[in-house]
């Protein structure tokens, strides 16, 4: 499809939005009844990458209310994916690593998806996986401007 015009550009959006948003549920629906949100897996693989935040840092880089992520982290240090110790600078504040725990259970998740999405991939045509390929750093992009 050839995007010249504004409309199609919204077309493409609107499209777009509700392809992505299918993959996300169906991959989200796939995991256990009580299993870690997205945003907590969002936090977990944060904190596995990048390292240990505050909670403050975390509702930033995450775009999401301070009490919104006070939640998030609640429940990941409830079932013990998240240690908070005292900051070495400023003891009045809080930083978050991941745990042991929290990584084994950021690896499993990220297997049982990715086996999941490789099943379905298999059934692809070798021209469609190349598409799919090709659409990769795009969509990152796309991602990183949002």
């Amino acid at each position: 499809m050839k995007v010249d015009s504004p409309n199609e550009t919204t077309r493409l959006a609107s499209d777009l939005r509700l392809a992505v948003g299918r993959v996300t549920r169906r991959l989200r629906q796939a995991h256990a009844v009580g299993d870690v949100s997205l945003s907590g897996v969002s936090v977990l693989a944060r904190l596995a990458r990048d390292g240990s935040e505050s909670p403050t840092s975390l509702a930033e880089l995450e775009r999401v209310r301070p009490q919104a992520m006070a939640s998030t982290l609640a429940l990941l240090e409830q079932r013990g994916l998240v240690r908070r110790s005292p900051d070495a600078v400023d003891r009045r504040r809080s930083i978050l690593a991941i745990t042991d725990e929290g990584r084994a259970m950021l690896a499993e998740r990220r297997s049982e998806s990715v086996h999941r999405l490789a099943a379905v991939l298999d059934e692809f045509t070798g021209e469609e996986r190349a598409a799919l390929t090709s659409a990769l750093p795009l969509l990152d992009r796309l991602a990183e401007r949002l």
